[in-house]
């Protein structure tokens, strides 16, 4: 029996368990053998209790036209029931479009009840309500009408329109369909090879969707039927397993009993006749099951004919009559019938009643020529042949386009190339230019490197002769205050020259690496005062770098206390260490500078001029500073600078 097919598939899935934050139903919409086939023939059962709680219109016409088709491989009496309500509803709400896809489905129903006349009225009525990309369904149907009634050329048309129509609208699900038609139509009129020609071609196209839906399921076993009469039957037999596999997994009872009735035919051509007997009574069950009177004749008419392969013509006879009293008067489908009367004439003239056999045989032929006559013959190759020119002036049509898109390409190409060879030269042309400015910078910043360095070469020299002047004028005095305040004066200058030198022979010119100044700047302050075998100085930090303009008045600061701290902590020559420490910590710069001498006395009179102290508070201000005195074991001189706001 062929399968009936139905365009919306679209089924939504209320999982009632999922409940909402507010404690309402959450709606999780599953569009089953569209989105998915992971799941069992339990779906139905889960769509029916949903649909009452769908409140959306133009979902619950989906829910309820999709639980009525799919319905129909089960129980064709309640799937009109469901579709008749769903009219009911849609036609309440003046909706025409899914009145016609409702109509789609009632028609194809009624031609699985037998009702031909009545389902071709419905599925023409459709035709007016349904934009043209869905009526390729509707042509589908239309075919299995005329297939019924066995006119063939006629089901034919139906066929290659609906081909014509997937191909418009580039609907691979229609021309799988189309070509399925087509197999089934080959097979009936004896061309098996262009039945599996045609069914592979099918096929093919249904593995691209992925789903394991009713019409790949059918598909599957009308290319098996094919294949089992050219007597290919190890290449056939899995395909009717897996189409038995697949309607097990759904329920889907009229492709059961379909590929039962195409086993049984396999078993018996391979001479395993009680696998051929099982299998015509699985049919049997799943066409009672389903009520379908078509697929019961056709259950008969196997388990007769496997009968007659047996010798046993009482039982055939039996099973035949019973086949060709279900399928009553009004029985549409010629093409079955006349096998019935073939079969029952075989199965009496193996009881040697002789007249009954020429009756029955005299029927066949009758039903026969109606089916396969020169007419139809010739009707369906015209419309073959037209199909294939078709399809070959399609490809050529498409090789041309294809043709046409390559020259385009192909000029789009070289007028990129162009645009990129344009745009690469004036590039190029960029990066020379930016390359001799470059060349132009990098020379003007050497010479300006060199001038600066040159710069501080001669305020390092210029300094050194004033603290030379100084040296020569200190020698002469013979007062010792005064000397030594030449001495002090002369370390000043000394420790800012030594602060040009650094920027003159270091590789950075804007900045001074402190550890090594400090420790150049107290060990020519110590030799000054020819305490170097007697005074240590350490300096306990890592390297760090400060710029020019912080680097002078803390050179300045370190350059005073270590001068105070040879001429005060240390008397009678006394041993002893000074300890300098520079760091930078969030934004601040901390010194600190220590001596292990004798200490002093906060309260006590500042000793000589009191100039250094003056200086030392002048610049740690400038250096937006505070100072910390500590003279307990020695005196600690602690300060804290703002990095930021020192100028």
């Amino acid at each position: 029996m062929k399968r009936l097919f139905i365009p919306v598939l679209f089924i939504i899935c209320l999982h009632l368990q999922a409940q909402k934050p507010n404690g309402g139903l959450q709606l999780y919409p599953l569009r089953y053998f569209v989105d998915t086939d992971n799941f069992g023939k339990e779906y139905l059962e889960d769509l029916e209790k949903s649909i009452e709680k769908i409140k959306t219109d133009t979902i619950r016409f989906m829910a309820i036209n999709d639980l009525g088709y799919h319905y129909h491989t089960r129980n064709l009496q309640k799937s009109l029931e469901i579709i008749n309500q769903g009219l009911e509803e849609v036609r309440s709400a003046e909706n025409v479009l899914w009145e016609g896809r409702m109509q789609a489905s009632e028609g194809a129903i009624l031609l699985r009840m037998e009702e031909l006349d009545h389902a071709e009225l419905v599925l023409r009525s459709a035709l007016q309500k349904i934009p043209e990309a869905e009526t390729w369904f509707l042509f589908t149907n239309l075919g299995y009408v005329y297939e019924r009634r066995g006119e063939l050329a006629k089901a034919f048309e139906f066929a290659t329109e609906t081909l014509k129509l997937g191909e418009k609208y580039q609907n691979k699900k229609a021309i799988a369909i189309a070509y399925s038609d087509m197999s089934n139509l080959f097979w009936k009129q004896g061309k098996f090879e262009k039945g599996v020609e045609y069914g592979k071609k099918s096929l093919a196209l249904f593995e691209e969707r992925g789903l394991h839906d009713l019409d790949f399921d059918f598909t599957l076993h009308v290319l098996g039927n094919n294949l089992v009469e050219l007597h290919r039957f190890n290449e056939a037999l899995p395909y009717f397993q897996k189409s038995a596999m697949i309607g097990e997994k759904y329920g889907f009872y009229n492709n059961l009993s379909d590929t039962y009735i195409a086993l049984s035919e396999l078993y018996s051509q391979t001479g395993e006749l009680e696998k051929a007997e099982k299998s015509g009574k699985e049919a049997l069950k799943y066409a009672e099951l389903l009520q379908n009177d078509f697929m019961v004749t056709r259950s008969l008419l196997s388990l007769g004919k496997l009968k007659n392969q047996e010798g046993n013509f009482e039982s055939s006879i039996a099973y035949l009559q019973s086949s060709i009293r279900t399928a009553g008067d009004d029985f549409g489908d010629m093409y079955y019938l006349s096998l019935m009367y073939k079969e029952l004439s075989k199965a009496f003239e193996g009881r040697n009643n002789f007249k009954e056999s020429f009756e029955a045989y005299k029927k066949y032929h009758e039903l026969n020529q109606l089916v396969f006559n020169a007419e139809a013959d010739q009707r369906i190759a015209q419309l073959q042949t037209e199909m294939e020119v078709s399809q070959k002036e399609n490809t050529i049509l498409l090789q041309m386009s294809r043709l046409r898109q390559q020259n385009v390409i192909q000029v789009f190409t070289l007028v990129l190339v162009g645009v990129m060879l344009l745009f690469l030269f004036i590039l190029y042309r960029y990066f020379i230019r930016r390359k001799r400015y470059s060349l132009i910078l990098e020379k003007q910043n050497k010479e300006k490197e060199f001038l600066l360095k040159e710069i501080h070469h001669r305020v390092k020299n210029n300094l050194e002769t004033i603290s030379s002047l100084l040296s020569l004028q200190t020698s002469q005095i013979e007062d010792q205050e005064l000397h030594d305040i030449m001495i002090e004066s002369q370390n000043r200058v000394q420790s800012m020259g030594m602060i040009h030198q650094n920027l003159y022979q270091g590789e950075n010119l804007a900045a001074i690496e402190m550890k090594n100044y400090f420790e150049d700047l107290g060990g020519f302050i110590i030799d000054s005062f020819n305490a170097t075998n007697r005074i240590v100085l350490k300096c306990e930090m890592s390297p760090l770098e400060l710029d020019v303009d912080r680097a002078i008045p803390i050179g300045l600061i370190v350059n005073e206390l270590i001068t105070n701290s040879l001429k005060y902590a240390f008397p009678d020559k006394m041993i002893g260490a000074i300890t300098i420490c520079l760091k930078e910590t969030d934004s601040h710069l901390y010194l600190e500078l220590a001596d292990n001498g004798v200490g002093m006395d906060k309260n006590m009179d500042i000793k000589g001029t009191g100039f250094g102290t003056q200086l030392v508070q002048l610049l740690t201000q400038q250096l937006d500073g505070k100072v910390t005195l500590t003279t307990h074991g020695g005196t600690k001189v602690f300060f804290e600078f703002q990095i930021n706001s020192a100028a």
